[in-house]
């Protein structure tokens, strides 16, 4: 694994949409960022202070190296929909309804928007991300815990 939990250096990706032919990752994250609310880290802690979910999906590696969003409910990204779709047998108990609003954080805002765009298709139609990911939290000195 390298450094961060998403966009590997260099690599492109192989969805395809309908007419279309193959799509880059860059070209499929500008897609589904269109239909995307996403918020900057102060925009986030405040709409956790209004109860929204901050949902952490980064991996255990990471979460160890630099910390947690005190409050954030800790799922990891192969897990994600099984935990939030509020009508799945394997839900969290924070996942009480598609009314929940949801904001996806992972290390730099990348895995975060397509993993914020699944779960709306579960549903969840307040989902959204974390511009810039953890790393962004940390940086503007909102609360992060070891």
């Amino acid at each position: 694994m390298r450094g961060t939990d998403e966009r590997p250096g260099g690599e492109r990706g192989t969805g395809e949409r309908a007419g279309d032919g193959p799509v880059g990752i860059d070209e499929l994250l500008e897609r589904v960022r269109a239909d995307l609310d996403r918020l900057e880290p102060r925009e986030a802690f405040e709409a956790a202070a209004d109860g929204a979910l901050l949902v952490d999906i980064r991996y255990a590696a990471l979460r160890e190296r630099d910390g947690l969003v005190p409050g954030a409910l800790v799922v990891e990204r192969n897990e994600l929909e099984w935990r939030l779709d509020p009508r799945g047998s394997h839900r969290a108990p924070e996942a009480t309804s598609h009314e929940l609003r949801v904001v996806v954080i992972c290390n730099e805002g990348y895995a975060s928007s397509l993993a914020a765009v699944s779960l709306r298709q579960l549903g969840l139609h307040r989902a959204t991300d974390l511009v810039g990911g953890f790393q962004a939290w940390k940086a503007e000195g909102l609360p992060v815990t070891r």
